[in-house]
């Protein structure tokens, strides 16, 4: 029996041609792709959560394929991130375990990047709109790759369910000009530097 039941899945690809500087040579495209999963715990508290979480991981793996494949493949990919929204009756923790399973799949597909996958995560009602933080990939510190993307669905999470999302992107903010560590120096030993 699985704990993984989902009803629906939603991908969304935000592409910025132009801000008020020069217009890139290529669009930015971040993209998050959503499951809205049953939430096997709701209303009651669970001590042991590493089921649901060990089972996860495949879901994990496939939003991952999906981005990967959305973006044009894993040499686009610059920047990621994970989030889950849990429904009413649902509690923090049950977000926490996209953690492991969304963050592990997620830097898998992409050939094993060092840098920590950024997350947010919230206890909210069906249609809450979320800011998802990104980052570079290879190393947390390249500045010009911080951003973030919004994400949701109008109709989830019902109270028992979890919307669970994984967040790529093809480069840093437009127009970056603030200096700090730039993706071309990083040495890619630690995921921060």
């Amino acid at each position: 029996m699985t704990l993984i039941k989902v009803r629906k899945q939603a991908l969304t690809i935000e592409t910025t041609y132009h801000e008020l500087g020069p217009a890139p040579e290529v669009p930015l495209k971040l993209a998050a792709a959503m499951a809205v999963v049953e939430n096997p715990y709701a209303g009651r508290y669970e001590p042991d959560l590493m089921p649901f979480m060990s089972e996860l991981r495949g879901l994990g793996k496939q939003l991952a394929e999906e981005l990967v494949v959305a973006l044009g493949g894993v040499e686009q990919i610059e920047v990621y991130s994970k989030a889950a929204i849990v429904g009413l009756n649902g509690e923090m923790e049950h977000g926490a375990v996209w953690h492991e399973a969304g963050g592990w799949a997620m830097r898998e597909v992409l050939g094993q990047p060092k840098a920590m996958v950024p997350a947010n995560k919230a206890v909210a009602t069906a249609g809450y709109r979320m800011m998802v933080p990104v980052h570079y990939i290879h190393a947390s510190y390249v500045r010009s790759h911080f951003n973030s993307m919004e994400l949701g669905i109008q109709d989830a999470p019902r109270p028992n369910e979890i919307l669970f999302a994984l967040v790529m992107g093809t480069g840093g903010r437009l127009n970056s000009r603030l200096g700090g560590l730039l993706k071309e120096d990083v040495k890619g030993d630690d995921g921060q530097r």
